[in-house]
């Protein structure tokens, strides 16, 4: 390779040129960059839902659920396929396998759709759908709540509809969606007795409605100039017109307001509903388009919803920022960017500490100038700014200093033993450029696993290899380019000198203190060997006291309360709770900033990692925002509190939101068999033996009670001889208790349909069921229920869940506080080992949740560790040229773990997926230390150097810059240990890096020795 250090000293100018091109475009870049609080990655699963009104779950989940999913298996590249079977409706998840391409997502949604709709045919009559959801990764980061006091539903509706109208045209926006809307419709309620002796046909007043309000053509006449349509009056206007309507029973003509209660008003049971601080709200939920600019949207938003939105607002209506990820994400930069600036402020003051003011210098020119370009490029790659990528930097700042480091630490020695500048600067390329160079590709060889893995993990931290090996690459760059030419100009060393004259060089206590110290390993080296074997046993035994954490909760401010009542209950009776609950919200008003609470369903998915919930009438989840973390630990203890003493027929969550794949609750564990009874027994015996650790406590089903079931056991026979048939029967009761659908009004952009039923005094009372008149047909007339059937109560299950064709109960748990949910979990796995064994054939109990995920996203990171291992093998033989010198530079890397353990378990942190790259990337700058230290004992011996004063020498010569590189490295590991997301792998790397550098300087020369019987002459 040609000298680039002379290149660039003889062509200044034109370096200087390219550097401030370079200065310039990484600041433009910067400022151009996207922001996001986490990467975008793909949420690889689809919803198929389908109805069946009047069907019992059971039955929809032999005849809709088993048919469609059996269908959906035959899907290629399917992971799984899980379903919630519910009385008339059914949600089927289809999740795809994280090795497929994302390219080939989409087309296999198609294939999805295609298949299920290949089937349609085969489902029984009266189902609707299947209908498909795959924007079900759709983010709507910026929630705003309509309130209003006096107003209704509608009144707050129709504003909102007005706003979304508004919202959508802004730049960056991809959809405004509606939360909380109340569905309207117009009740015609007739009352039992006038029913019996009015002799009333539900099925012709039905009838009149459906027939009065149809919409017919009327024709068109087609004139010599123009086509004139006929337009017919009839049609409902309103409810009057409704009310108006002539009806005739039994010859005489009636209104219809006259016999019955025509009123328009909210469905019954409700919509889920939605409440901002306990008041009832619609809610606004903005998503934004793919590549936008989070930062840039939200500015727009504010400007749009203050300037534009709420001036026009009518008395009364406020609008209200639920959720702010903007505001969100411009915090969490804001930090980010401080941990840099603090990073780089740690690594210039080791720098001239170390160097002195001159030699630092140069080094702290070169490290903005690396992030500049760094900025640059990523800006040509389309990386964003993110937790990952600004992480990414930071860990590459403690390692891009390195070459700087080297470089002008080679060239002041030179200096200093009375070299010229231009020959002492040409000198370190010739001695450095290339260990560097193969120490830089070592590093980022390390995080091949990250760049070439699979799953949702190693795609959430995809950014981590492309940021670091630029930064890394653009650093050696600048190391053999740009900080010669700086130190050609600022390195003045002050050169110690002896009697005669001499540079002394690496003399004084420190050193001779350090020779003595590698003297005794070389010529002990078989105990130090031994003893650095015994000491990286005890680590890899003291492994399995370490925390095990998939990915830790981050520092946003929400909390997430989730209420579940039992099986059965009733939307009202959940909304009732949560009415209890926000009383007990305002009371604690000084650590938040706001409250919704969502009633029937979950919150949309404010952030990727908020997975959203099914709509269920007995669940209910209320999202606080905190004033910080310190208020949001305060409340979360308080909510923990009044939950348990207050609401204790709930069974409640509270959780903050995850860093990276979210999991329900800590613990969780799968039971799959094909009979529902034994799968639950098995199901209840997994969760006796959750309940027996000390650190897990409230393990439950996700469906385990049943639900209420009034049996109607029709008398066959008697409704025969009565001219009957039992479709007669359950529509005349359809048509009483829930109410059939009659006809529908258009007002304004509204479908409101008209149902046809019973007030609620004569449908709500179950003792009075048995008593209900049921129109037969015209000769019978109304017969009471009672006489033609017989009632008795059972219990059925209201909810099936199923994976893969398998009924599957999912037992959960909490965590008592300081404990980690995976390391818990893999301990409740083990004790179950007895019970897993003897399973009958076709059960099977799994872990799930956080444990599943991790072992899965290990089990990717680990397929391309071979190739890493090919690679570095390879660069090493490239630089080393000897399998003997390659062996000893790879056995160096698993030092690092005796580091890692006593530093995890001092540090209390949890060995997660951010650790297990910490230690990837460990290993790579353990072998770029040991890279650079044999290169150089190699040198000595061509040189003419014995062996063994080789060994001595080159170790003394090559102390300061890797001590130094390691303390930049470490030290600037300091600032990200204060943040939940990165503190793994910054304690990883530091605590590593730090026992690793020691035992480089004095176990490597004495394994060198060892493998070439170096003796001491």
């Amino acid at each position: 390779m040609r000298n680039l250090t002379e290149i660039a000293l003889k062509n200044a100018s034109l370096v200087i040129y390219f550097v401030l091109v370079i200065a310039v475009g990484g600041i433009f870049s910067y400022v151009k960059l996207g922001r996001m609080e986490d990467p975008d990655f793909t949420i690889r699963q689809m919803i198929v839902t389908a109805y069946w009104p009047g069907a019992s779950a059971e039955e929809i989940e032999r005849q809709v659920t088993d048919k469609l999913e059996k269908k959906i298996q035959d899907i290629p590249g399917l992971d799984n396929v899980k379903s919630c079977t519910m009385a008339g409706r059914t949600y089927i998840y289809v999740s795809l396998d994280q090795t497929l391409p994302t390219e080939s997502i989409h087309p296999t949604w198609r294939d999805v759709r295609n298949f299920c709709e290949d089937i349609r045919h085969e489902l029984p009559d009266g189902v609707m759908g299947p209908y498909y959801n795959d924007r079900f990764d759709d983010v709507y980061g910026n929630i705003y709540a309509l309130t209003g006091d006096g107003y209704t539903y509608e009144d707050m509706r129709a504003e909102a509809e007005r706003i979304r109208r508004t919202l959508v045209q802004v730049p960056d926006v991809r959809k405004v969606s509606l939360i909380g809307e109340q569905t309207e419709k117009i009740y015609v309620e007739i009352k039992r007795e006038k029913l019996e002796t009015m002799g009333i046909d539900p099925a012709s007043f039905i009838e009149l409605l459906k027939a009065q309000n149809a919409m017919m053509p009327a024709g068109a006449i087609d004139t010599e100039t123009d086509d004139v349509y006929l337009r017919v009056t009839g049609d409902f206007a309103d409810v009057e017109a409704i009310k108006n309507l002539p009806l005739n029973v039994g010859g005489k003509v009636y209104r219809v307001g006259d016999v019955a209660a025509v009123e328009r008003r909210f469905v019954e049971p409700s919509d889920p509903k939605m409440y901002y601080r306990g008041e009832p709200a619609v809610g606004i939920a903005v998503s934004m388009e793919p590549g936008g600019n989070i930062l840039r949207l939200g500015d727009s938003l504010r400007k749009v919803v203050d300037e534009e939105v709420a001036p026009e607002l009518p008395a009364g209506l406020v609008i209200h920022r639920v959720s702010d990820q903007p505001q969100v994400v411009e915090d969490s930069i804001d930090d980010f960017v401080s941990t840099l600036r603090e990073a780089i402020i740690i690594v210039l003051f080791v720098s001239f500490l170390s160097l002195g003011l001159r030699t630092g210098m140069v080094v702290a020119v070169c490290i903005p100038l690396v992030l500049l370009a760094t900025f640059l490029f990523m800006y040509i790659g389309g990386i964003d700014l993110h937790k990952v990528s600004l992480g990414s930097l930071i860990i590459a700042l403690g390692l891009l200093v390195d070459d700087e480091i080297i470089a002008v630490e080679m060239m002041s020695v030179k200096l200093e033993e009375g070299m010229d500048r231009f020959g002492a600067a040409c000198h370190a390329f010739r001695a450095t450029a290339m260990p560097m160079l193969t120490g830089t590709l070592v590093t980022c060889a390390g995080f091949i696993p990250v760049a070439f893995s699979k799953g949702v993990a190693a795609e959430f931290c995809s950014a981590l290899f492309p940021v670091i090996s630029i930064a890394l690459l653009i650093s050696w760059i600048v190391a053999v380019m740009v900080a010669p030419l700086l130190g050609y100009h600022v390195i003045r060393p002050k050169v110690a000198r002896n009697e005669a004259g001499e540079p002394v060089l690496y003399q004084g206590r420190f050193y001779d203190g350090f020779r003595r110290v590698l003297d005794w390993f070389l010529t002990h080296y078989r105990i130090a060997l031994v003893g650095t074997l015994a000491l990286f046993i005890v680590s890899a035994f003291l492994m399995r006291f370490v925390p095990n954490s998939f990915f830790p909760p981050s520092l946003r401010p929400e909390i997430l309360v989730t209420m579940h009542l039992p099986a059965g209950a009733s939307l009202r009776g959940m909304d009732d709770e949560v009415r209890r609950f926000s009383e007990f919200l305002e009371t604690k008003s000084g650590l938040f900033t706001n409250y919704t609470s969502y009633v029937g369903t979950g919150a949309p998915r404010f952030v990727l990692t908020v997975d959203p919930h099914l709509p269920a009438n007995n669940y209910a989840q209320t999202v606080l925002v905190a004033k910080g973390t310190d208020a949001r630990r305060e409340l979360s203890a308080a909510i923990e509190e009044e939950l348990r003493e207050r609401f204790p027929e709930l069974r409640t969550t509270i959780r903050y939101v995850q860093t990276g794949p979210p999991a329900e609750y800590p613990v969780m564990f799968r039971v799959s068999g094909p009979d529902k009874e034994k799968a639950r027994e098995i199901a209840l015996d997994v969760s006796a033996k959750i309940a027996e650790d000390a650190d897990a406590y409230e393990p439950h089903l996700d469906w385990n009670e049943k639900s209420k079931v009034l049996r109607v056991e029709l008398d066959e026979a008697k409704l025969r001889s009565l001219g009957s048939s039992a479709y007669h029967v359950k529509r005349a009761l359809y048509a009483d208790i829930t109410g059939i659908k009659a006809s529908q009004l258009y007002i304004g952009d509204r479908t409101i349909d008209i149902e046809f039923r019973m007030p609620e005094a004569d449908r709500d009372e179950l003792s009075a069921v048995g008593e209900l008149p049921v129109y037969l047909n015209a000769q019978a007339g109304y017969v009471p229920l009672n006489q033609i059937a017989k009632l008795s109560y059972r219990a059925e299950n209201g909810v099936i869940w199923r994976r893969d064709l398998l009924p599957t109960y999912t037992v959960g748990a909490e965590v008592r506080e300081g404990a980690d949910g995976t390391s818990v979990s893999g301990r409740i796995y083990e004790r179950m080992e007895t019970l897993r064994e003897s399973l009958p054939a076709g059960y099977a109990v799994e872990p799930a949740g956080s444990m599943e995920d991790s072992a899965r996203s290990l089990s990717y990171l680990l397929v391309p560790v071979p190739f890493m291992v090919v690679v570095l093998m390879t660069l090493l033989m490239f630089q080393l040229r000897k399998i003997r010198l390659m062996i000893i530079t790879l056995l160096t890397a698993p030092l690092g773990l005796i580091g890692v353990v006593f530093g995890m378990l001092l540090s209390g942190e949890a060995m997660g997926f951010v650790a297990q790259l910490g230690f990837l990337a460990l290993s790579g700058m353990i072998i770029r230390n040991s890279v650079i230290l044999i290169d150089q004992i190699e040198k000595h011996i061509a040189a003419g150097e014995s062996p063994y004063e080789a060994i001595i020498d080159s170790a003394v010569l090559r102390f300061r810059p890797i001590m130094l590189t390691a303390a930049a490295a470490i030290l600037g590991m300091v600032p990200l240990m204060t943040n939940p997301f990165w503190a793994p792998m910054a304690v990883t790397i530091a605590s590593g890096l730090f026992i690793a550098t020691i035992l480089t300087l004095l176990v490597l020369p004495a394994m060198y020795a060892a493998v070439y019987r170096v003796r001491k002459a």
